[in-house]
């Protein structure tokens, strides 16, 4: 008999991320009921992907270059990191040389790279999006969990950052900063990243600044990139998957820090030759497009940031209403973070002990309310805390009525209604969950 083949043990202690484990659970639902009759859908709130189209210039880009099959430059083509570097010039401020970006296959490649080639321990905020502890697993890296407070709105407290760096001596470190901050929507202001860079500057840290929703940010002129307080500490990572609505394109940029530059630019090279030799080339030359000026992609951003804005802001908003949940309130990216902890001896009382048996809970019938909670969000196990995305609509139709009739503050409610009632009905399921809790307590015994 054939032995089993030994797998490591750093693979072992990774798992299939939850949001894409559940999104593909309701997307299959939903794939089954076209053929056959269901009596019940499922309240997709679980996966975080922008529900908006390609802008067609970009997607045209692309078919002009299908038949661009060559190898290409490990570290992106010229012409294409020089459209980035305008890129970043036009929206961030940021006056960068070329041998300073760095071009991947998404930022989580670039990510993992970065995490791969740079030495020391990481920081991991909590709670925090799924991809980072699962990569940092992977390389069998060691990293530290440093828990954000509701009380400082899920930011990173400058004086609690000191603290904590100073505990782990004067080694190399690296903090990742997640700006617009997946999952509770919050952004930072420009004094707060000048704070956080000075302990970074004084612990010995640098910083990873996963940029992906800044141009999300729903009140744009308030984004700072990191890249612009610290730049010879920070490495900031960004691309088209959520502002473009790109994800499947799998392209991102990085900047990297000022310090060191020349040697970083020759490892990174190194690694994308070894590891994916380039980024598809075709995808590279229509990104160009992606990256250079463009009428269309502004109005795109615009137009896209403010539905995000009303969409998360509005549910939120309707989360708050909910007895024994608080929800953060969202500027920027399309998620907000619900906490369930008022509701934490109820939770208990029927089974619930944990944030990750909240989540299951939450998806059992009758309610089918798809989240991502517990272990996922990194959060401790006895946290009732859930990510919760705001993108269960039909972009396409939804971009198309906000160009028609943008709606003014006091009719975004029933723009919501309009446009996106599955949301609005995972309120009602949800408040039907609450108030079950909350009746089975108190008749469970009778």
């Amino acid at each position: 008999m054939a032995k089993s083949i030994l797998i490591e043990d750093n693979v072992d202690s990774i798992i299939m991320p939850d949001n894409l484990k559940v999104g593909l659970m309701v997307s299959r639902h939903r794939n089954n009921c076209k053929k056959i009759e269901c009596n019940f859908d499922y309240y997709g709130l679980a996966f975080g992907q922008s529900p908006f189209f390609v802008p067609d210039i970009i997607a045209k880009a692309l078919g002009d270059n299908a038949k661009k099959a060559h190898y290409s430059a490990a570290e992106g083509i010229g012409e294409l990191r020089v459209a980035i570097r305008g890129f970043n010039k036009r929206h961030f401020g940021l006056d960068i040389p070329t041998n300073r970006i760095i071009v991947g296959p998404g930022t989580k490649e670039l990510i993992h790279n970065i995490f791969s080639i740079v030495k020391g321990d990481v920081i991991l905020p909590s709670p925090s999006w799924i991809g980072y502890a699962p990569q940092i697993r992977l390389l069998d890296k060691k990293f530290h969990t440093f828990y954000l407070k509701p009380e400082n709105d899920y930011k990173i407290n400058s004086d609690d950052l000191d603290e904590f760096l100073k505990n782990l001596g004067e080694n190399q470190k690296i903090i990742v900063l997640n700006n617009p901050h997946n999952p509770t929507g919050i952004v930072y202001r420009k004094e707060e990243l000048v704070a956080i860079a000075d302990v970074c500057k004084k612990n010995n840290t640098l910083v990873l600044a996963d940029e992906i929703y800044a141009l999300t940010t729903y009140d744009i002129e308030n984004f700072t990139s990191m890249g612009a307080i610290y730049p010879e500490g920070t490495f900031v990572t960004n691309g088209l998957s959520k502002d473009r609505s790109a994800g499947g394109y799998r392209l991102g940029a990085c900047i990297l820090p000022t310090n060191s530059t020349d040697q970083l630019f020759s490892d990174f090279q190194k690694v994308a030759a070894t590891v994916y030799t380039n980024v598809t080339t075709p995808i590279q030359y229509a990104s160009i497009t992606a990256y250079n000026p463009s009428e269309e992609i502004e109005q795109y951003f615009n137009i896209t940031r403010n539905i995000h804005r009303i969409m998360c802001q509005t549910i939120s908003q309707e989360f708050n209403k909910i007895y024994g949940i608080k929800a953060s309130m969202p500027y920027g990216g399309f998620y907000f973070f619900a906490d369930f902890n008022e509701l934490r001896d109820d939770l208990i009382k029927n089974g619930i002990s944990t944030s990750n048996q909240l989540a299951e809970s939450l998806l059992s019938h009758p309610y089918h309310i798809a989240v991502v909670t517990g272990d996922a969000c990194m959060l401790k196990p006895d946290n009732f805390g859930a990510r919760i995305a705001c993108v269960d609509y039909d972009g396409k139709k939804v971009y198309e009525d906000y160009k028609k009739n943008p709606p003014k503050k006091d009719e975004e409610l029933d723009f919501v209604r309009r446009n996106a009632p599955k949301m609005i009905d995972a309120v009602t399921a949800l408040k039907r969950y609450v108030q079950d809790l909350k009746d089975k307590n108190k008749y469970g015994n009778e």
